[in-house]
């Protein structure tokens, strides 16, 4: 594909207070001491609280400080762009009240884009063609998530593995062609792994309302082993043609900004040829947090002082579907 211009303007996250530690997740499932860190690589996460911490208010809270850190106002965005795998609510999209818990004024266009742990690098996608298009000048997009409010504690080696967690970033066209853009972006999807990740209930399939609907039904449910040998036979030739296509060699990456899957995703990059020390992690403090699991780490990257200068960076990981997705970046 031919390069898109796009500036990252401002980032920003936000982490519920409550930390709770792998240590205390064992002693409630009645597991051996170290069994999280050793089998999933995390040793503690974050759970929102209560009615407080909602879907909405965190993704508001991680946009505010994007918006500070863009020298922007709320007046200044015209588009919203909800990217979350669980939404507030059914209708309407989270975007729209997000729109409405930061106060910004009417009149911007706000949607959802669900591509479940991939959400982001979908919308960053579109953002990119819609300021290319013109329609749009600065766009918020926001992955806000609540995964520990379906989590089935009867499978610990899923529910142990999660967190929750908010990040945000405002994209622009950038004033000249040395300041960003989005060199490639790929997704493919197996539907033939669909049943590996999911939540059946809470669709018009199985309604809450309907008596049929089990409580099981509204856990998530994940086959771990399946999804990771499916995603290792996938994940190479995938990578080779999103290079190829974006005319980018594998070396030129400085560095890789994985979803944060599982240990043992993280690993398999390193047996596909990048450096483990250019392979961005923050899933022992933070976990899997779904779609928000690639922007928070890209904004710790930043936070970190990884992402100075023009350099490339390759947002690359699996979701629900199963569907694999990379997007590569010149910042």
């Amino acid at each position: 594909m031919k390069p898109l211009p796009l500036q990252i303007r401002g980032l920003g996250k936000y982490l519920p207070q409550n930390i709770v530690s792998s240590a205390e997740l064992e002693t409630r499932l009645a597991l051996p001491d170290g069994w999280t860190e050793a089998r999933a690589g995390v040793r503690e996460r974050r759970y929102a609280s209560g009615s407080l911490e909602t879907t909405v208010f965190m993704a508001a809270q991680a946009a505010k400080v994007a918006l500070e850190r863009a020298g922007m106002t709320l007046g200044d965005l015209d588009a919203i762009i909800g990217a979350c795998a669980a939404p507030q609510q059914t209708i309407p999209c989270t975007a729209a009240l997000v729109q409405r818990e930061l106060g910004a004024p009417e009149g911007s266009a706000c949607f959802d884009v669900n591509a479940t742990c991939l959400s982001f690098l979908m919308a960053l996608q579109m953002a990119a063609l819609l300021l290319s298009s013109g329609i749009y000048k600065n766009i918020l997009i926001f992955s806000s998530e609540r995964a520990s409010s379906a989590l089935n504690w009867d499978t610990p080696e899923s529910a142990t593995l999660f967190g929750d967690g908010a990040a945000a970033v405002v994209v622009s066209l950038p004033p000249d062609s040395t300041r960003g853009q989005l060199l490639g972006a790929k997704f493919q999807t197996f539907s033939s792994g669909a049943d590996h990740t999911r939540i059946r209930g809470g669709g018009t399939l199985h309604h809450p309302n309907d008596p049929n609907t089990t409580k099981a039904m509204n856990l998530f449910e994940m086959d771990g082993p399946a999804i990771y040998r499916q995603a290792a036979r996938l994940i190479g030739p995938f990578l080779d043609t999103l290079f190829t296509e974006s005319d980018v060699r594998r070396s030129s990456v400085d560095l890789v900004i994985p979803h944060q899957a599982s240990k043992h995703a993280l690993e398999q990059l390193t047996r596909l040829g990048f450096p483990r020390e250019r392979v961005y992690s923050n899933l022992e403090t933070r976990g899997n947090c779904v779609a928000a699991s690639i922007p928070l780490a890209l904004v710790e990257a930043w936070e970190a002082g990884k992402l100075e200068g023009h350099q490339k960076v390759l947002l690359v990981g699996t979701a629900a579907g199963l569907m694999l997705g990379g997007v590569l970046l010149e910042l």
